[in-house]
């Protein structure tokens, strides 16, 4: 995370592997999935959710260091992904966006990924 050269008004998607707070911090946008022991305090929820997103809240982070390096709301989505039959929980800080579109941007970078992999695997 720290090599890369963020670009304003930019969005960057990571896996879970990339829950450095400190460093989302200074993002524009960004939409990781949550680590299953991701602490939080939920301050606000969705009521109407359209299909497939389960809940959707603006959440505040109460883990010992995130807490210290992320002090703004972030929001929390999660979300059933019919294909592969298993629910994502995703964080964010983009609030201006769906929660359809936070699992799109996370399903869109794993297109990417699988495309590399398959790349890397020919002869």
């Amino acid at each position: 995370m720290i090599e890369i050269p963020y670009e304003p008004d930019s969005y960057y998607i990571f896996d879970r592997g990339y829950n450095n707070f400190k460093m989302l911090y200074k993002i524009a946008y960004f939409v990781v999935r949550a680590q299953k022991s991701l602490q939080y305090k939920s301050i606000k929820w969705k009521r109407r959710l359209p299909k497939n997103v389960l809940s959707e809240a603006s959440v505040l982070l109460t883990g010992f260091y995130p807490k210290q390096y992320y002090l703004e709301p972030l929001r929390l989505v999660k979300y059933w992904d019919e294909e592969k039959e298993r629910e994502f929980t995703f964080i964010t800080n983009a609030m201006h966006i769906s929660a359809f579109q936070v699992a799109e941007l996370y399903k869109n970078r794993w297109q990417v990924e699988l495309f590399f992999q398959k790349a890397q695997a020919a002869p």
